[in-house]
């Protein structure tokens, strides 16, 4: 029997390879897990949170280190470790504590009221930068230790090739040098590109909280309907979700959408949920903030999980109706021209406790909704809805929505699909089709949870229709 304390060597031993064995089950997760209404999933979804709390945990005590390593290194007198460790946890503490609100909120979707205060947003996003950002940098220097190592098996393995085909001696030289460890001066320049690399990390943390959040992006798309009337030929509807009003999305930084979304001329724009983040008091300075949106055929909406668990959709609503924007609640809206019509449905975000019964019930309403022989658009907050309005075969020529933020973190540029947003759904961002329906997935204007974007930038869409 294998005693705790072997154990313990082996995993101390082998933890770098241990974790990446766990970030490539991640990698593999977030790319071909199994679809959400599977019995597997939630299996396979609470080993990944699993793998995921073990990674922080990795990160955090590597960072640390590394921080203990420094101010042994340059603080003068050579303090204890012993001392420099009390104090890094007390500076941890602190900024966890001043940030748990925040982190609660996420976590456990708790909706109070928003601390706007200088000092309060400053503390929560420098915590948020280092959440993320010794994450990132973990995994980066995992990455370059694990190519590293790679090379040097490579290299002893093409010593091991050239043995079989030179002579013993020989052989025995190039295996040798194969196998040398490190010179210092190699060992020196591997800790150079390592500190290089985990900077890397941290900075592009730093980029994606100072500017990425907000470097909203126009995106155009074509949308090809085969019903499509003449008289909608080129007709352009602009689309924003995810507005998520709080301390790091500000009406300010709303309006700068607003003025971007009115100058892109819509003739119609549709907003698709999530207008708070966690304090249901900045509603009317949500819709205030969004008041300004205009189009010819008007302003059309849906709400979300915010807005639902948040138990403000009868407010908001209101708030919305006052300034001249219709938030379609199980209900349709004929968009008219030239003697044509597109049909504009729009539903609530189904309730949480019993989803998918709430959301083939709303589906039903849905049925009732639906204009035959008109083109017929649904506005939705969540993506995955898209599925069941396949399977249940209702006539919608295209689903609109929102609610993931394109994953906020994202390396889509490399796989598609390969970022956070993939946990909830696999309708991220971008467009989609199934059983002869489209589907389109705006990265929204805000943030929820770390105040950060990466690869995701926050979206504003023009949807351009066509018949080819």
């Amino acid at each position: 029997m294998v005693s705790f304390p072997i154990v313990y060597q082996r995993v101390v031993l082998h933890w770098r390879a241990i974790i990446l064995l766990l970030i490539l089950a991640l990698a593999t997760f977030l790319i071909v897990y199994p679809d959400r209404g599977s019995p597997d999933f939630l299996v396979v979804f609470d080993l990944f949170v699993i793998a995921l709390l073990l990674i922080f945990i990795a990160s955090q005590f590597f960072w640390i280190g590394r921080i203990l390593d420094l101010g042994e290194r340059f603080i003068p007198g050579k303090p204890r470790r012993a001392w420099l460790a009390i104090i890094a946890g007390l500076v941890y503490l602190f900024f966890f504590a001043y940030s748990f609100p925040s982190i609660e909120s996420s976590s456990a979707h708790i909706f109070r009221a928003g601390d706007y205060r200088l000092h309060s947003v400053l503390i929560e996003a420098a915590f948020w930068w280092w959440f993320v950002g010794s994450q990132v940098a973990f995994l980066l220097v995992i990455a370059f230790g694990t190519a590293d190592r790679a090379a040097r098996a490579t290299a002893w393995v093409y010593g091991k090739a050239r043995e079989a085909m030179q002579d013993h001696g020989a052989a025995v030289k190039l295996g040798a040098i194969a196998l040398d460890p490190p010179s210092s001066a190699r060992r020196h320049f591997l800790e150079q590109t390592a500190v290089l690399i985990s900077a890397t990390g941290f900075a592009a943390t730093g980029y994606g909280l100072l500017y990425g959040r907000q470097n909203v992006e126009v995106v155009r798309q074509r949308i090809r309907l085969a019903r499509l009337p003449k008289a909608f030929e080129g007709f352009r509807i602009a689309q924003l979700s995810d507005v998520h009003i709080g301390p790091f999305t500000t009406a300010d930084y709303i309006r700068h959408c607003v003025t971007i979304t009115n100058g892109l001329n819509p003739d119609l724009v549709v907003l698709t949920g999530d207008y708070i983040c966690w304090d249901p008091e900045a509603e009317g300075e949500a819709v205030r903030a969004l008041a300004g949106l205009r189009a010819p055929h008007g302003v059309f909406g849906c709400l979300g999980n915010h807005e639902q668990e948040g138990e403000i959709e009868e407010s908001i609503t209101r708030l919305f109706a006052a300034q001249g924007i219709r938030i379609l609640r199980q209900e349709r809206a004929a968009i008219r021209l030239s003697g044509e019509t597109l049909n504009l449905i729009g539903i609530d975000e189904p309730r949480g406790e019993e989803w998918e019964h709430d959301v083939y019930r709303r589906l039903q309403q849905v049925k009732g909704l639906v204009m035959p022989g008109k083109v017929n658009i649904l506005l939705l907050h969540y993506p995955a809805v898209f599925d069941y309005v396949a399977e249940l075969g209702i006539a919608i020529d295209l689903t609109l929505a929102g609610h993931t933020h394109g994953g906020q973190l994202s390396l889509d540029f490399v796989h598609r699909g390969l970022d956070l947003g993939r946990l909830v759904t696999h309708y991220v961002s971008g467009s989609y089709e199934k059983g002869g329906r489209q589907l389109y997935v705006n990265r929204g204007i805000g943030t929820t949870g770390f105040p950060i974007r990466l690869g995701a930038r926050p979206e504003i869409t023009m949807l351009e229709l066509s018949r080819t």
